[in-house]
């Protein structure tokens, strides 16, 4: 038998062939492993240059949309940097002003510290600069002159007096009225300290401080013309604003609340931010948030706003600023409702769908006709417009009013009525008193069944089976024996788990009625609807004091009467400087 040479010399060129395919794979690995060598110590050097790059980027286009958010911050600056140019040219000045050189610096500090945001706000910090300044130059040179003629007593004057001027001024500055003016106490401090210290050593009290004060008057006159000449920017006009903000805020989270209300809307769990009165995703909350926290804003843009003079739309001296305060106040009282009514919706507790469309149609034109008295005050005052009429919540009141008298007709559907007590009372026998207790409820409740069907109305269109539990407490309760149905998890950061009540027993129940535990839980959930209809009926009632107080600005503001027409008004340049300076 011949041997297969085929066989042999397949075999054979087949080893060949895999040996030297393996030979050059281990010289391509070798091959990719040399150029990633070197190449491996630049790719980290990439990627944190691209990541560099990339945080410069989202930075720059974080700014780009700030800078769109509100336009005047933009000029602002430029206005900072243009008043900052022009005191720093004191250090070029040559003789005889060279002195002035030597102390430019506190022009310059003037211009930092006084230029504000604002025209009120840089009135303001600039006269307390001014006042302080000039209060503690005074003081200060007669103390000087007053060490130096004690002789070898005059560093224990100094000490005294340091420590008499700083624990007076700022015992004064905590006192209540004296808040504007605690910057004013500062530089009081400063400079009181800075003249006596720098004149006992060089003994030139009143040069340093007329250079002083002149230098700080210098740097204050460039910051009030820059800002308040320049594209001005008014506390008053940004007070204004933000009152018509929270008129719209307050009229949607209202809307919000009571859309969501009748919709069914339930949370198993609320948002942590919610909880801690943090911002949050929710409109509603954000909505009637920011109106709650503006009081402080709206108390320190008045306070700004006192100091600009007559400017625009509010060409009046001693402009009533005060009276946008009390119907921010107002409307805050407002709020405070609709945040209570948004506190049912995020509640444990809730009335069941089916209640809640029974009084759907009344509650809706609650809704619509409040929002309306909100959008329209707030676009009144926008326009500076007084009201048209005196009736504008005269709708309001007849939509409460509806809504009311169907609670009434409907208050069975909101208690327990088996548990009713209808009919004369025992006269009860003091010694008696303890016996009766027990025996009281058992005798009353023989004639119950016969007293509730002459008490309640007969069926009728809209007068259906309505189930007053909700299904969040069915969901609770479904389970006989188990405790409630598990949520879903989620972050802890995100939710906070709800307190839990009523409590979860377990439900051993007779398929005929109920226990009386959970017959109380029944009416919980029922008595939550009374519980928002009351605080959107109270919301009803706030209202007048809002209407009120916006008449109040409206007449000392000389708001436009709604019947004035644009053509009546006067063109000359005479009645318009007249108007202009008006009292």
């Amino acid at each position: 038998m011949k041997p297969n040479r085929e066989a042999n010399y397949s075999f054979s060129e087949q080893s060949r062939v895999s040996l030297l395919s393996q030979r050059q794979e281990e010289g391509e690995e070798n091959d990719v492993e040399g150029q990633q060598v070197p190449c491996g110590c630049c790719v980290g050097l990439r990627e944190g240059v691209n990541r560099g790059w990339d945080e410069v980027s989202k930075a720059f286009w974080k700014a780009v949309e700030h800078a769109k958010s509100d336009p005047r911050k933009i000029i602002f600056s430029v206005k900072m940097g243009t008043a900052l140019s022009l005191v720093s040219m004191l250090m070029f000045l040559q003789d005889p002003y060279k002195y002035l050189s030597t102390y430019s610096i506190w022009a310059v500090l003037t211009v930092v510290v006084v230029f504000e945001f604002t025209v009120g706000a840089t009135l303001s910090k600039g006269f307390n600069r001014g006042l302080g300044t000039l209060t503690a130059g005074g003081i200060a040179f007669g103390v000087a002159e007053l060490a130096m003629c004690t002789g070898k007593w005059e560093p224990l004057i100094i000490i005294v007096s340091i420590f008499t001027a700083g624990a007076g001024a700022t015992f004064a500055k905590l006192y209540p009225k004296m808040k504007p003016y605690e910057y004013g106490f500062r530089v009081f401090l400063i400079t009181f300290c800075f003249i006596l210290v720098s004149g006992y050593r060089t003994r030139v009290v009143i040069h340093t401080a007329i250079t002083r004060f002149l230098l700080i008057v210098l740097g204050a006159a460039v910051s009030f013309v820059i800002n308040g000449c320049v594209y001005p920017i008014w506390a008053g006009e940004d007070l204004h604003k933000l009152i018509v903000k929270n008129f719209t805020g307050v009229a949607n989270s209202l809307e919000g609340c009571i859309d969501g209300y009748l919709s069914g809307l339930e949370f198993e769990r609320v948002p942590s931010k919610i909880l801690t009165c943090q911002a949050a995703d929710d409109p509603v909350y954000n909505g009637y948030r920011s109106v709650v926290l503006s009081a402080t804003q709206e108390e320190t843009l008045e306070g700004f706003a006192s100091w600009e003079w007559p400017h625009g739309n509010y060409r009046m001296m001693k402009y009533p600023w005060k009276e946008y305060v009390k119907v921010g106040g107002a409307l805050r009282h407002c709020t405070y409702m609709v945040m209570a009514l948004h506190g049912c919706i995020l509640s444990e507790i809730q009335a069941s769908h089916e209640l809640r469309q029974v009084f759907r149609d009344e509650l809706q034109r609650v809704s619509a006709e409040c929002t309306n008295v909100l959008r329209v005050l707030g676009n009144n005052i926008d326009n500076m417009m007084k009201l048209k009429g005196e009736e504008i919540l005269l709708e309001v009141h007849k939509a409460a009013e509806e809504l009311q008298e169907k609670i009434d007709a409907r208050s069975y559907l909101l208690v327990n009525s088996e548990t009713w007590v209808i009919g004369n009372r025992r006269i009860i026998v003091p010694s008696e008193t303890d016996d009766l207790i027990e025996d009281e409820g058992r005798d009353q409740l023989g004639n119950l069944s016969d007293q509730r069907s002459n008490y309640q109305h007969q069926p009728q269109d809209n007068d259906r089976p309505v189930n007053v539990l909700s299904r969040s407490w069915h969901s609770h309760n479904s389970h006989f024996g188990v405790a409630a149905v598990a949520v879903a998890k989620t972050p802890e950061k995100k939710f906070c788990k709800q307190l839990s009540w009523p409590a979860r027993h377990s439900i051993d129940i007779d398929r005929a009625c109920l226990r009386p535990t959970e017959k109380t839980f029944e009416s919980a959930s029922a008595l939550s609807f009374a519980t928002f209809a009351s605080l959107l009926i109270e919301f009803v009632a706030r209202l007048d004091n809002l209407v009120n107080s916006f008449n109040e600005l409206s007449l000392k503001a000389k708001f436009k009467d709604p019947d004035d027409s644009p053509s009546a008004e006067t063109k000359g340049i005479c009645r318009r400087l007249l108007n202009f300076f008006k009292l």
